[in-house]
Protein backbone atom coordinates (compact mmCIF):
# COMPACT_ATOMS: atom_id res chain seq x y z
CA UNK A 1 0.00 0.00 0.00
CA UNK A 2 1.44 3.64 -0.65
CA UNK A 3 0.01 6.80 -1.86
CA UNK A 4 -0.93 8.30 -5.58
CA UNK A 5 -1.47 10.40 -7.65
CA UNK A 6 -4.25 10.28 -10.80
CA UNK A 7 -3.32 13.20 -12.72
CA UNK A 8 -6.50 14.60 -14.79
CA UNK A 9 -4.46 16.73 -17.38
CA UNK A 10 -6.25 20.12 -19.27
CA UNK A 11 -9.19 20.96 -16.53
CA UNK A 12 -10.01 24.39 -16.81
CA UNK A 13 -11.56 26.19 -13.92
CA UNK A 14 -14.83 25.68 -15.68
CA UNK A 15 -14.27 22.19 -15.41
CA UNK A 16 -12.88 21.89 -12.31
CA UNK A 17 -16.25 21.34 -10.08
CA UNK A 18 -18.33 19.07 -12.69
CA UNK A 19 -15.18 16.83 -13.26
CA UNK A 20 -14.27 16.59 -9.47
CA UNK A 21 -17.58 15.92 -8.87
CA UNK A 22 -17.63 12.52 -11.59
CA UNK A 23 -14.59 11.61 -10.37
CA UNK A 24 -16.05 11.18 -6.32
CA UNK A 25 -18.45 9.16 -7.59
CA UNK A 26 -16.19 6.79 -9.32
CA UNK A 27 -14.53 6.10 -5.82
CA UNK A 28 -17.30 6.69 -3.29
CA UNK A 29 -20.36 6.10 -5.89
CA UNK A 30 -23.12 6.80 -2.76
CA UNK A 31 -22.16 10.06 -1.07
CA UNK A 32 -23.72 9.21 1.97
CA UNK A 33 -22.90 6.01 3.05
CA UNK A 34 -21.76 4.21 6.47
CA UNK A 35 -18.34 2.99 6.79
CA UNK A 36 -15.15 4.30 5.16
CA UNK A 37 -14.67 3.87 1.11
CA UNK A 38 -12.83 1.44 -0.27
CA UNK A 39 -10.05 3.94 -1.36
CA UNK A 40 -9.04 6.79 0.99
CA UNK A 41 -8.64 9.68 -1.33
CA UNK A 42 -9.18 13.44 -1.38
CA UNK A 43 -8.26 16.00 -4.19
CA UNK A 44 -5.72 18.78 -5.11
CA UNK A 45 -5.33 21.19 -7.50
CA UNK A 46 -1.92 20.89 -9.74
CA UNK A 47 0.00 22.48 -11.72
CA UNK A 48 -1.30 23.73 -15.50
CA UNK A 49 -4.65 22.31 -15.01
CA UNK A 50 -4.01 19.45 -13.50
CA UNK A 51 -6.67 17.77 -11.35
CA UNK A 52 -5.04 15.59 -8.46
CA UNK A 53 -6.88 12.47 -7.31
CA UNK A 54 -4.59 11.36 -4.18
CA UNK A 55 -5.41 8.12 -3.41
CA UNK A 56 -4.10 5.60 -0.52
CA UNK A 57 -3.87 1.67 -2.31
CA UNK A 58 -2.15 -1.11 -3.76
CA UNK A 59 -0.68 -0.75 -6.77
CA UNK A 60 -3.31 -3.17 -8.56
CA UNK A 61 -6.26 -0.32 -6.95
CA UNK A 62 -4.07 2.31 -7.72
CA UNK A 63 -4.20 1.03 -11.74
CA UNK A 64 -7.96 0.10 -11.47
CA UNK A 65 -9.18 3.78 -10.25
CA UNK A 66 -6.70 5.18 -12.14
CA UNK A 67 -8.45 3.51 -15.85
CA UNK A 68 -11.70 3.77 -13.78
CA UNK A 69 -11.06 7.69 -14.07
CA UNK A 70 -9.92 7.30 -17.62
CA UNK A 71 -13.42 6.28 -18.31
CA UNK A 72 -15.22 9.19 -17.00
CA UNK A 73 -13.08 11.90 -17.57
CA UNK A 74 -12.81 11.22 -21.79
CA UNK A 75 -10.67 14.26 -23.58
CA UNK A 76 -8.34 14.55 -20.46
CA UNK A 77 -5.50 12.92 -20.03
CA UNK A 78 -4.93 10.58 -16.93
CA UNK A 79 -1.45 9.67 -15.29
CA UNK A 80 -0.76 7.51 -12.37
CA UNK A 81 2.07 8.19 -10.68
CA UNK A 82 3.55 7.98 -7.42
CA UNK A 83 1.89 10.95 -4.60
CA UNK A 84 4.73 13.42 -4.82
CA UNK A 85 6.41 14.12 -1.00
CA UNK A 86 4.23 15.35 1.62
CA UNK A 87 1.57 15.62 -0.88
CA UNK A 88 -1.95 13.63 0.15
CA UNK A 89 -0.20 12.64 3.68
CA UNK A 90 -2.91 11.92 5.75
CA UNK A 91 -4.58 9.53 3.63
CA UNK A 92 -2.39 6.54 4.91
CA UNK A 93 -3.70 7.34 8.08
CA UNK A 94 -7.39 7.99 7.07
CA UNK A 95 -6.20 4.13 5.75
CA UNK A 96 -4.74 3.19 8.91
CA UNK A 97 -7.41 4.79 11.50
CA UNK A 98 -10.73 3.03 9.74
CA UNK A 99 -8.89 -0.21 8.63
CA UNK A 100 -7.52 -0.50 12.10
CA UNK A 101 -3.80 -0.91 11.18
Amino acid sequence: MMTYEVLVRGVDAIEEVATKEEVARVLCPVEEHDGPCEVPWGFSVGDDGELVLGIYASPEMAAEVAERVRQVVAGHQVVLAQAAAGRFEELEMQHRIEHGG
